[in-house]
């Protein structure tokens, strides 16, 4: 008996496990099924999306025929009232030339006569030439002015619109709000927790386990989990920055390379330096050569829960930078700033945190 329980044994495992393998490749199937449906939902929506850019430039298309259309009637118009002055000028002078010639052979028959045809010629051609004056053709300037200005209203309006993403954006947006118990000591944050400047100056602070010792960097007061957040940060005027997300266990203390922003598992980040892009997760680097040289007033950070989303942005024209996709979030997240030394006494303006609901000047 015992010997046949034994020999169940084996068969029993080969049948779990065959179940579970069975298990597996069923939800392989699901999973291929979902990833099928969001790639075809993804390319609808974007179809949807493409189509309303279509139907808007089709009636911007429309409208500028229709305002060139009008334009054109009234250049027509004005062309019009040109050639008919000038047509009455040259029917005038043509009765000017058979005039004088008639003169000449009625010259010394009746003067009296040859001095009325002269009265009345000489009225025609006063009354002529004040008809056609062309000062007294003029366009309508002042319709002209009104017509660009309500097209320079209409482009004012698209702009305050778009990029479309900005106004999505600004709904996830929330305060931040940064904790100077974290800071660096040579970091100076505002009373308000909205700005972080550098200083040479070792600052007179309380020694605590979340304070960053030697990277520049300060964090946030508080973590979100939410599903979907979004924050800006004004860079403007500086050479060097770094900018992020990091869990709450990103190592703070020594010179371990972890401590910077990026550089371990725990932390995303952007970091400009002279001109330079580079993003970094887990130690490595990923340069960003198609916005090499360009700056930006704001940067933006915007993460999903859904799929484990980070991804900078160029805040000002909502230019994609770079994303990470890392599948899911296994902590909180905090923002993560990092101003950065003087480089050279070129880098010494705040980074400041600004009002992700509200659109900074559009340029």
């Amino acid at each position: 008996m015992m010997k046949s329980q034994t020999q169940d044994t084996p068969t029993k495992h080969q049948e779990h496990l065959k179940r579970q393998r069975d298990i597996l490749a069923f939800r392989m199937k699901k999973l291929s099924s979902k990833q099928s449906d969001f790639n075809s939902k993804a390319a609808a929506q974007k179809e949807k999306i493409k189509k309303k850019y279509d139907d808007m430039k089709k009636v911007l298309d429309e409208d500028l025929r229709i305002t060139l259309s009008q334009l054109d009637i009234e250049t027509e118009a004005t062309e019009r009232t040109v050639e008919d002055s000038i047509e009455k000028c040259y029917h005038l002078t043509r009765e000017i030339d058979q005039q004088l010639t008639e003169l000449s052979a009625q010259m010394e028959k009746d003067q009296r006569q040859v001095q009325e045809k002269m009265s009345e010629m000489e009225e025609r051609i006063i009354e002529t030439l004040k008809k056609t004056d062309p000062e007294l053709m003029q366009m309508d300037e002042f319709k002209n002015e009104q017509l660009l200005g309500l097209t320079i209203n209409l482009l004012l309006f698209i702009r305050s619109q778009v990029p479309v993403t900005k106004k999505l954006f600004q709904s996830y947006a929330q305060e931040v709000v940064l904790d100077p118990d974290s800071a660096h000591p040579k970091l100076i944050i505002s009373p308000e927790g909205d700005s972080v400047t550098y200083t040479d100056t070792w600052q007179d602070v309380s020694e605590n386990p979340s304070r960053f010792d030697t990277t520049l960097n300060v964090i946030s007061r508080k973590g979100f989990t939410d599903v979907r957040n979004y924050w800006e940060v004004q860079v403007t005027g500086k050479t060097y920055w770094e900018l992020g997300l990091t869990y709450p266990n990103i190592p703070r203390k020594g010179r371990e390379e972890d401590c910077w922003l990026g550089r371990g598992p725990t932390s995303w980040c952007i970091e400009y330096f002279n001109g330079n892009y580079t993003v970094w997760h887990n130690g490595i680097p990923h340069e960003l050569p198609h916005v090499s040289g360009r700056t930006f007033q704001r940067i933006g950070i915007f993460s999903s829960s859904e799929g484990g989303l980070v991804c900078f942005l160029g805040a000002d024209t909502m230019t994609p930078l770079y994303s990470f996709c890392t599948g899911t979030f296994t902590d909180s997240l905090y923002q993560a700033v990092c101003p950065g030394h003087d480089n050279q006494e070129t880098n010494r303006k705040p980074l400041l945190i600004c009002d992700a609901s509200k659109s900074a000047p559009f340029l």
